[in-house]
This record gives structure tokens, C-alpha cells and sequence, in this order.
């Protein structure tokens, strides 16, 4: 809930699985949606200049190009491991020393190319179902985990979140000395799987298909309609050309390519790309140029991707670096605790386990015969989303006596398991642009009652229960929160009634499966929403969750300083000063509590002992690149 275009994911396994949409891109947070965002600007004609005029005065700065592995390489000199293979996987993961030893190994690159079982399959853990194979149509983790096996985008992020572009797809990457011009130089002997090239036309074709407002985007755009046109001056060249210089400009250009020959004269007639008779042959099995291919798909069970071949060698000679695993399967299970057996029974290679399967059930041999664990830091973020449109939940004071009636400490305890942290407000504590005032809420229900009064709350007919005057009319505090299927939702859920219920609020949970929770969601149809974010590469992506009128600002959250922040930090190039401007606005949203935030969540993964390659990152060990394309699988 994974590089993705343009933000993070809602994404907590124990929460919504990995079917979760993207903060703001792909992401969050998996279901198909709409782009609601109603600052959408649709795309103007415009005259590009002629290549040489532009070269002649852009004072060009080169870019990164390179392979993800690469750079995970360079970055593992300086992790080597800590211990024996031997002593690791003998290991149970009870310590935080444990930890670092188990995971020094795992993370591990091959040496060479005599090591790694060139036929092996991998089998990976989806815990919902992708919402589209199209990749502008990405909307969910399981979107973007498929995207970065089969499809193109030209941008990548490391661990670190620094961009570059991919050197199996683009030879060089240039940047204007002002911001406002991007140049890429595409490679000539890529090509899709149908066998046609990868040409420049086709990165024009996939912009203004994402630009088109008939052609329903459930998130890319947002950050692409920064851009102001994206040109192709032959076969390989592509500018493209910003509408103001941003500090977060790469995230503009990071948006998936699709086959113009494939799309160019069908997307009118069924703007959905998906519905037509001559769409639906794409729907399971479409064109790709990334390095692997769909084999098959069985919804709601697995679909299966194979290594293509012509994207890794011609002739008989390795052009790019060859894909680690000759086949790549992906399982659907929704269940945690299937989850867990299948990985206990070699069924699943990967796959996150719950707080509680961390502490109770692996730590015998039938999980250690097969299996290792493994903890790791990420930035994701569990909350109640509150509609600020609702008359329950207009007044900031009434939202924060919601987060003082809520017993923080019983769901960390009794559901986390002491796993977890406590939540601090948008931005996890760890990163950069992160404010250290916000305190977490501790229950109180004096306090709680206090604030309810001041807002008008109080009981004028006498039931037991909540009420007030909302023109001229008594609006009883009875709401209903949707809530995700996974049993550790459900337990906040109904922790959150029981608690409110101590103050005279009534909260119906309702369990919502999460396509129909993510289509209400987009059209504000909700109370209230227990979900999750992950975090996504610049934290500029945020303005489409808390900006006023923002694409998935689901709670129609409005403050207009909130919004100046954001238009401030984007101006600024500086990190220094951008964290400050962040800051507060993690300050203002705590203060204002949009969200009640609960908690942040840890990568907790058991994995395969033969599996390599594993590392984490603040977007979770598939979110940046080269993510599951850096796993491996040893010969013996």
C-alpha cells in the first residue's frame, strides 16, 4: 500500500493488507476509484520551443541515471553482514541484536552471478486484490508492486528517497538550471512485449491520457498536472516542461508509460480502458515493457508473471542486468492467519505478519523450520479519518475530544501488543520534515466532556445520550465509522464505540469491504474511516490529502494556512527551510485533529531463509527501488 507517481499508500497490513491506496500517487493506502480532485486543471495547447533554442539556454544539470541494484549494492558496502550465514538463519529474532544479525544477511546482494538460481520462482503475498493491470489506473500497493515488475516509469527513488532515472530504460536525464525543463533521453532497444518499440511518443501519449478529463485517473494526476506538456522531438528525446520550478518537481515526472499503438484509437470511444470488447483483452494480460510479462491471472487467487527474455539480452548478449527470478507468483490471501500457515507450509516466500503472530506464533520450529523474521522502521500511519463536513465533527474541539475519549493505551497494548507506537500526528518522529512538539493523547474523559460542552454538546432531550441545535434542528451524536475487513480494524473499531459509548456518543462500526470502502471514501460518503498512509517520497504530496480541495482529501479538511504552507514549502528549495514549513503544518493538523492518529507501525515480515536481498525502507522493503526486483534466490 511500491516507488510510486506521487505519494505514499494506506498501508498497514494489519489494517487493509496490501490492498491499500497510495498517500496521494499510486499508494494508500488497493480498489478502483475516481480522481476526485477538484483543483484539477485540465491540460492547455502549447507551442514547445525547438529543441536547439532549448538546449542553447537551459544551462542543463545532469541527472542520476542508473540500475537500483546498483545503488543498493554501493549502499550495502557499508552494511556488510554481521554474522555467518549459518548463525543467522540459526537464529530466533528475540532481541533488537537478534534483529540486526538476522537482517545484515538477509539483505545481502548475490556476488556473482554463480550464485543465484537463475529458474527459481518467487512467491509473493498480496493481501487484496489489484485493482487494475493498466498502470494508470494504479491506485493501491498491489498496483504499484505489479507496475515496478512489468511496467515503465522513468523516475525511481532509493531508500534514501533520491531520485534518478532508470538506466534500463533512459540513457541520460537533464534538468534546467531553473526548474521548468526536464530532458530525457530514451535507450533505442527497449521494447514492449508485443515487440514494438518503446519510443518517446509513447511517454507524450500516456501524459496527455492521464491529462484527459474523460479518462478517469484514480491518482497519478495530481501530481502530474503540475507539468504544463510533455514533447517528443524524435524517437528517443522527451522534454518536459513544468508550470512553476518546484522543490518537489520529481515527483511531476514520475508517471507509468503505456503503448500508444496499443491505446491511441480506443481510449475515446471507452475512456475506462478497461470496459470495451477491445479493452477487455488487455485486462488480464496487457502489454508490458518492464522486465517481466503477465503470464496468467486468476482473480482474487494469483497472477503470475515471467521473466522476459528480449528485455534482458539480444543476440545472445546481456544488454541489461537479468531479472534474479525466472518467475514471479503472486498470492492473493486476505486472511492473516492463512497468511501466516501458508508461510509456516512454504506456500508464500514473503509476507508481513500481525503484532500478535510476531509474539505468539513465531517463535516454534514450524515457523523457524522454513522461515526467519524480521523488524524494521517504516513511516506509516494508522487513523480515524473524520468528515469535517459532518455536523459531528465541524468543530476542532469536538475532534479532540475524540482523541482524549479514545484509550490509546489499551489498543497499543491489548491489539499491538507493545509493537507499536503511539501517533504523534502526520509525519512520523524519525523523518526530516517532522515537528517534535506533538505530544500523543492520553485518555481522559473529564477533559473529553469538557471540550463536548464548550462545542455545544450536551443532552436537551434527555435520552443519555449526546445532542445539539444544528439549524435550529437537534442532531442526536450517533455516526457510523467504516471500517476495513481485517480483524485488528475491527478491534479499533469497536474499542472506539465502546469508548464513546462512556460519554454518550453513539458509534456504529460498520465492516466495509475495501473497493466499496475506497469508492465512498473518494465521494465523501462516510462519518467517519478507520485507514492508513504510508509515506510517500516528498512529503509535498501531502497537499492532495489536507489541502482544501485535494483529491483525496476524503475528510474535506480546510485551513488556509495549512494551504499556504503547502504552496511555500513547494517554492522552496532549501530542505532546511521546506522542514520548517512542514513542521508546521504537522503542528497545525495536530492541533486541528482532521485525523485522530493512532499509531505508527513497524515492518514486521517473516521471509523465506532462501530468500536474499530483503531490505527495508521507510516506505516498506517493496516501496523503492529496486525493492522486489533486489530479491534473489541462491542456487544451494
Amino acid at each position: 500500500m511500491r516507488t510510486n507517481p506521487a505519494g505514499g499508500e494506506m498501508a498497514d497490513s494489519d489494517l487493509t493488507g496490501d490492498n491499500v491506496s497510495e498517500e496521494s500517487g499510486e499508494e494508500s493506502s488497493h480498489g478502483s476509484t475516481t480522481d476526485n480532485d477538484e483543483l484539477f486543471e485540465p491540460l492547455q495547447p502549447y507551442d514547445a520551443p525547438p529543441l536547439a533554442e532549448i538546449d542553447a539556454s537551459a544551462n542543463w544539470i545532469d541527472q542520476k541515471v542508473a540500475y537500483g541494484r546498483d545503488l543498493l549494492r554501493e549502499r550495502l558496502q557499508d552494511h556488510p553482514p554481521l554474522v555467518s550465514e549459518e548463525e543467522a538463519l540459526s537464529l530466533k529474532n528475540e532481541s533488537e541484536a537478534d534483529n540486526e544479525k538476522i537482517y545484515s544477511v538477509m539483505r545481502q546482494l548475490p556476488e556473482s552471478a554463480d550464485q543465484v538460481d537463475w529458474e527459481a520462482t518467487y512467491v509473493h503475498h498480496f493481501a487484496g486484490e489489484a485493482n487494475s493491470l493498466n498502470p494508470l489506473m494504479r491506485s493501491s500497493v498491489v498496483d504499484g508492486e505489479l507496475q515496478e515488475m512489468t511496467g515503465l516509469m522513468l523516475i525511481a527513488f532509493d531508500a534514501d528517497f533520491t531520485p534518478f532515472a532508470v538506466a534500463w530504460a533512459v540513457e541520460s536525464w537533464q534538468t534546467s538550471e531553473d526548474h521548468m525543463m526536464d530532458k530525457f533521453v530514451l535507450r533505442d532497444d527497449l521494447t514492449w512485449s508485443d515487440g514494438k518499440p518503446v519510443t518517446a511518443h509513447d511517454v507524450v501519449f500516456a501524459f496527455k491520457t492521464i491529462m484527459n478529463p474523460r479518462v478517469t485517473i484514480p491518482a497519478i494526476r495530481s501530481s502530474v498536472q503540475h507539468l504544463k506538456w510533455v514533447e517528443a522531438y524524435d524517437d528517443q528525446t522527451i522534454v518536459m516542461f513544468h508550470k512553476k520550478p518546484m522543490a518537489s518537481w520529481t515527483e511531476n515526472i514520475q508517471f507509468p508509460v503505456i503503448p500508444k499503438h496499443i491505446y491511441e484509437k480506443s481510449v475515446e470511444d471507452d475512456p475506462t480502458m478497461e470496459t470495451s470488447k477491445y479493452h477487455l483483452q488487455f485486462l488480464d494480460k496487457p502489454v508490458t515493457c518492464g522486465p517481466y510479462k503477465f503470464v496468467s491471472r486468476e482473480r482474487g487467487q494469483e497472477t503470475v508473471l515471467e521473466r522476459r527474455d528480449e528485455w534482458w539480452q539480444k543476440d545472445g548478449k546481456e544488454i541489461r542486468p537479468r531479472p534474479y527470478f525466472k518467475r514471479i507468483r503472486c498470492r492473493v490471501i486476505t486472511d492473516p492467519n492463512t497468511t501466516l500457515l501458508s508461510l509456516k507450509k512454504g506456500d508464500l516466500d514473503t509476507s508481513t505478519i500481525t503484532a500478535e503472530q510476531w509474539l505468539t506464533q513465531t517463535s516454534g520450529k514450524d515457523f523457524y523450520d522454513r522461515n526467519t523474521k524480521m523488524r524494521g522502521l517504516e513511516w506509516s500511519v494508522t487513523q480515524v479519518i473524520w468528515n469535517t463536513s459532518r455536523p459531528y465533527f465541524r468543530d476542532k474541539r469536538t475532534r479532540q475530544a475524540l482523541a482524549l475519549a479514545f484509550d490509546h493505551q489499551e489498543m497499543l497494548e491489548t491489539i499491538y501488543y507493545g509493537l507499536t507506537e503511539p501517533g504523534r500526528g502526520t509525519f512520523h518522529p524519525t523523518a526530516w520534515m517532522a515537528s517534535k512538539n506533538p505530544t500523543p493523547y492520553e485518555r481522559d474523559l473529564d477533559a473529553a466532556e469538557d471540550l463536548l460542552a464548550e462545542a455545544g454538546w450536551g443532552d436537551e432531550d434527555g435520552d443519555g445520550f449526546l445532542d445539539k441545535r444544528v439549524d435550529g434542528r437537534l442532531v442526536p451524536f450517533q455516526f457510523t465509522i467504516l471500517c476495513p475487513e481485517p480483524p485488528n480494524a475491527i478491534k479499533i473499531c469497536n474499542l472506539l464505540k465502546d469508548n464513546l459509548a462512556q460519554i454518550g456518543i453513539k458509534c456504529d462500526v460498520k465492516v466495509t469491504e475495501w473497493t466499496a470502502l475506497q469508492d465512498k471514501s473518494l465521494k465523501h460518503q462516510f462519518d467517519a474511516m478507520l485507514s492508513g498512509w504510508g509515506t510517500g517520497t516528498d512529503p509535498a504530496t501531502l497537499d492532495n490529502i489536507f489541502k482544501t480541495g485535494g483529491g483525496r482529501n476524503y475528510g474535506r479538511y480546510s485551513n488556509e494556512r495549512v494551504d499556504e504552507l503547502f504552496e511555500l514549502a513547494q517554492l522552496e528549495f532549501d530542505r532546511d527551510e521546506r522542514a520548517g514549513h512542514y513542521a508546521e503544518i504537522h503542528e497545525i493538523l495536530w492541533e486541528d485533529q482532521p485525523y485522530m492518529w493512532l499509531y505508527y507501525r513497524p515492518s514486521l515480515y517473516g521471509v523465506n531463509k532462501k530468500i536474499r536481498g530483503f531490505n527495508f525502507s521507510p516506505r516498506d522493503p517493496f516501496g523503492v527501488n529496486p525493492g522486489i526486483l533486489g530479491l534473489w534466490m541462491p542456487k544451494d
